[in-house]
């Protein structure tokens, strides 16, 4: 086995004590395809979220985000983050973390995603019943 691959299964289970740590039921999900019934960390209770683990020195960050796109089913994705020595950090798409700030985002709603115009996030938040901003952000 390669030293990248054990460093990569090494971040999975890393990252899935974490969220263990945070009361999730995480663990080290099925590795096959790159599906979204194969995100590299699962639990039932973040089954609305794709995880893709990168346990990496220098980070391919494009590379990353396009795996994690490609993977995620439609559903919202995250990308977490290790470097040796760091702490873990959450990468998300902009209209996912925009729906986090205005109030949540339930388990039930998918992700708004490739959104540029405002108004059609505005009316997905009306659908989804979310808060939203009283004026466009520009």
């Amino acid at each position: 086995m390669k030293n990248s691959n054990r460093k990569g299964k090494v971040g999975e289970r890393e990252f899935a004590a974490v969220l263990r740590a945070a009361g999730f039921d995480a663990r080290r999900g099925r590795q096959y395809s790159g599906s979204p019934e194969s995100p590299d960390v699962a639990s039932h209770a973040l089954a609305w979220l794709h995880v893709e683990v990168k346990r990496t020195e220098q980070l391919r960050l494009r590379e990353a985000v396009r795996q994690a796109g490609r993977d995620c089913g439609g559903k919202p994705w995250l990308v977490a983050h290790r470097w040796n020595g760091g702490r873990w950090l959450a990468i998300v798409d902009m209209d996912f973390l925009l729906q986090l700030l205005r109030g949540g985002v339930n388990s039930s709603i998918p992700a708004v995603r490739k959104r540029r115009d405002y108004n059609v996030f505005e009316k997905q938040a009306k659908k989804w019943q979310l808060p939203v901003a009283t004026s466009d952000p520009k």
